[in-house]
């Protein structure tokens, strides 16, 4: 039975472009072609069943000797990635799945071809989807309402299926399919992008955690800012709302944590952010109010953006139900059930703690008046956006409203209506929220967290955080762009953290306690004026590390790959050692000793390099290393070895060379003192007359720019009309200028080089 070009389901086998990818496919299956034209070579896969339920399992078939990679929820709140090749391998919660269907499986005759072939469990009605598999190898579709009322379900569009020769483009057409079908979420090129993003940050969180104070935060911006790095937006984490516990609740004590059993208990700011400001004590007068601490430090410390944290639900415990002056929320204390399956996965200490005492749940209909007053009042004292944190709670909470679907829905729509109306930037920073059911539900969220918490003092998460975030990041950076979290820049992996956040393509922030930076570090992220040179796209793993597991087989590499204007990026890192441990359900150093390990990178693993080219490209490239300052001529095809140690990196910037009429070749590199370095590039022409060659640049930022020149030293240099002095070096054709420090903000240099 052919149901959609190159999805066919005969003799039990689901075959897709020829390779079977499922066998023992059951006589219930359904299989549903997509509407429309948004994607050729996919198809919905459902269930027909007479059982009803809350809760049920159905197989799909047998996925066996097949390469994977799936995330799923390794926590109520994130996601993190796990390879294999046979189904019982596939986690319970798992949300994406990409399949490597290759020559073995092939059933059609003729050329091989490979395939890739992705699986998104999705939203129908009332009921969430997720994939897991079993014992014997079966992928299960596992259907979830949230609300034991709420047990019948159509069950014809529950997995959309998408295949092709290209997985970056098979894993975006299919997520744009499932728009198309769903209609109620938007991809993240529709979406508009805060400002924050291109400036540096800083975050109170593992400086203060709740203790922060106003006075901190004026500490912590200017203490960077006597260093020469001057942040440009602060989020101000938990610790300033006005919370309290209800008197028969259970305190939950743990270092660098909040207290999850507090319920706010007012939409305004508590005492240690009103001005003069007493314990157990606030004042309603705006003369006090949190306004004066964003005026000073917007005024006095050069920010553009304050954003403050919290909870979807207003606090980890809620909105304290009848407290005086939030009656009209009608807020009741709802008991948290999670899934099974999540469940299966982890046990959570703060999940345990909300549901001994419940959590003051804001009736859905009056959600909107409660964001509306808080992000309303946020914006008239100065805030320009919200660290919206704990998003996964509401799955919990869906009975009595309809489900865990209608309840997401209900909170998500109201959120993003206020964010609408009160923070015109878009100003919403979505986190704690790796669920499908709020990401199939948000229409102009379009900045995500990416993974669990960089946590300072737990030497197993470091690595683990990289390639949670790259791998996460395939699957969330299509719906928004992936937030790859705060780090310190004074730490033993701060660099491996900083390079990592020079390819993501995410906002780039630090949460150092005051006094405690390495400037030297931060000047290879951020630009005199604040800026930083953020890389265009989300940041995913090569091509090649897509089905290796570079944190537990001791042989592979972590390749992560983004564009700029018109050069490429890749951040190479050794992340093997340690992990998540599904038998401990934490981060554990499963390795003590991690081998060195060999790889290497060449041109293709920047996926579209081709597409940032605006000249007739031989396929040759320019490869600058950063922390061996070699520049290497690149041939189309060739590959370039790289070995690192345990928990090192190297990031490489990759440029197309143009080749001239006369044979020589040029290639612009960037600012080689940072990170990123090609993203200095802003505008780039290429002019011929005869054999005189002219490139003309707009370039930002200050310090030493690099570019090849193959066969001459160039003629001339000119920085803005001014000649400039410059140095070649014949044996690599590497020439390198200085750009000053300009007095304009954001200002591009007009270069003029002539060869």
């Amino acid at each position: 039975m052919t149901v959609g070009a190159g999805i066919t389901v005969n003799d039990s086998d689901l075959v897709v472009l020829g390779h079977r990818v499922l066998h023992n496919v059951p006589e219930n299956v359904l299989v549903t072609p997509a509407s429309g034209n948004a994607l050729i070579d996919g198809a919905f896969l459902g269930v027909s069943s007479d059982q009803t339920g809350s809760h049920r399992v159905f197989p799909l078939g047998k996925l066996e000797d097949l390469r994977f990679m799936c995330v799923f929820r390794f926590k109520l709140w994130w996601m993190t990635q796990r390879m294999g090749t046979n189904g019982k391998e596939i986690p319970c919660e798992t949300q994406f799945l990409i399949v490597e269907a290759n020559k073995g499986t092939d059933l059609g005759g003729g050329d091989q071809i490979f395939s890739y072939v992705v699986f998104l469990p999705i939203l129908e009605g009332d009921f969430r989807a997720v994939l897991q598999g079993n014992e014997v190898n079966e992928l299960e579709i596992c259907l979830e309402s949230g609300d034991p009322t709420v047990d019948r379900f159509e069950g014809n569009h529950l997995v959309f299926v998408a295949a092709g020769s290209d997985p970056f483009d098979v894993i975006t057409k299919a997520v744009r399919a499932v728009e198309q079908h769903l209609q109620t979420f938007s991809h993240r090129e529709r979406k508009k992008m805060p400002d924050m993003l291109n400036w540096f940050g800083w975050c109170t969180w593992d400086a203060f955690y709740t203790n922060v104070t106003a006075s901190d935060v004026k500490q912590g911006l200017e203490s960077l800012e006597a260093g020469g790095i001057t942040p440009k937006f602060v989020i101000i984490d938990d610790g300033w709302q006005s919370v309290a516990m209800d008197e028969t609740g259970v305190e939950f004590s743990a270092d660098n944590a909040a207290n999850f059993a507090n319920r706010l208990t007012h939409i305004k700011e508590n005492h240690k952010f009103q001005k003069n400001g007493k314990k157990g004590h606030r004042v309603d007068d705006p003369a006090m109010s949190l306004r004066h601490v964003i005026t000073d430090i917007k005024s006095n410390n050069s920010l553009k953006y304050v954003y403050v944290w919290h909870a979807i639900t207003g606090y980890w415990g809620g909105v304290k139900p009848g407290v005086s002056g939030m009656e009209h929320y009608e807020s009741k204390v709802s008991y948290p059930i999670s899934s099974p399956g999540v469940m299966s996965n982890e046990n959570c200490e703060c999940l345990e703690s909300i549901t001994k005492n419940g959590l003051g749940l804001v009736n859905p209909e009056k959600v909107f008046s409660f964001y509306n007053d808080l992000h309303s009042y946020l914006a008239s004292v100065g805030i320009d956006g919200v660290k919206v944190d704990v998003q996964n709670i509401l799955e919990t909470l869906g009975a009595g409203h309809g489900g865990r679907v209608k309840l997401a829905k209900k909170y998500h729509h109201a959120l993003e209506a206020s964010i609408s109306r009160n923070f015109p930037d878009n100003g919403i920073i979505s986190c704690m929220s790796h669920n499908t059911d709020g990401l199939y539900s948000a229409k102009k969220t379009a900045v995500i967290r990416a993974s669990d918490d960089f946590w300072p003092r737990d030497p197993a998460s470091h690595t683990i955080h990289i390639a949670s975030v790259t791998y996460n990041t395939l699957f969330l950076g299509e719906f928004m762009q992936p937030d790859w979290d705060m780090f310190h820049s004074l730490h033993p992996m701060a660099e491996y953290h900083a390079a990592a956040r020079a390819v993501g393509g995410c906002a780039i922030y630090v949460s150092d306690k005051p006094g405690q930076h390495d400037f030297n570090l931060l000047r290879k992220l951020v630009l005199r004026d604040g800026s930083i040179l953020r890389a265009k796209l989300p940041g995913r793993p090569t091509r090649d590390c897509l089905f290796s597991d570079p944190v537990r087989d001791n042989k592979s590499l972590m390749k992560i790959w983004n564009l700029n204007e018109f050069t490429g990026v890749i951040g190479v890192f050794n992340c093997q050692g340690a992990g998540w441990c599904k038998n401990e359900k934490k981060y554990l150093i499963h390795d003590q000793q991690p081998r060195t390990i060999s790889g290497y990178v060449r041109t293709n693993d920047v996926h579209y390099l081709h597409k940032v080219t605006n000249f007739e490209w031989t396929g040759d490239s320019i490869v600058y290393s950063h922390l061996k300052g070699e520049l290497v001529y690149l041939p189309k095809d060739t590959t370039l070895p790289i070995t690192l140690k345990s928990r090192e990196y190297e990031v490489f910037t990759v440029v197309p060379v143009k080749e001239f009429s006369d044979g020589s070749k040029f290639a612009p590199v960037g600012l080689m003192e940072m990170f990123n370095s090609g993203g200095a590039i802003v505008s780039l022409t290429y002019h011929e007359n005869g054999t005189h060659f002219v490139i003309k640049m707009k370039l930002k930022g200050s310090g030493l720019f690099a570019f090849y020149s193959s066969i001459r030293r160039p003629r001339n240099v000119t920085v803005d009309s001014k000649d400039v002095e410059y140095r070649y070096k014949p044996e690599s054709g590497l020439v390198t200028f200085t750009l000053g420090v300009p007095e304009k903000e954001l200002y591009l240099w007009d270069v003029v080089i002539e060869l």
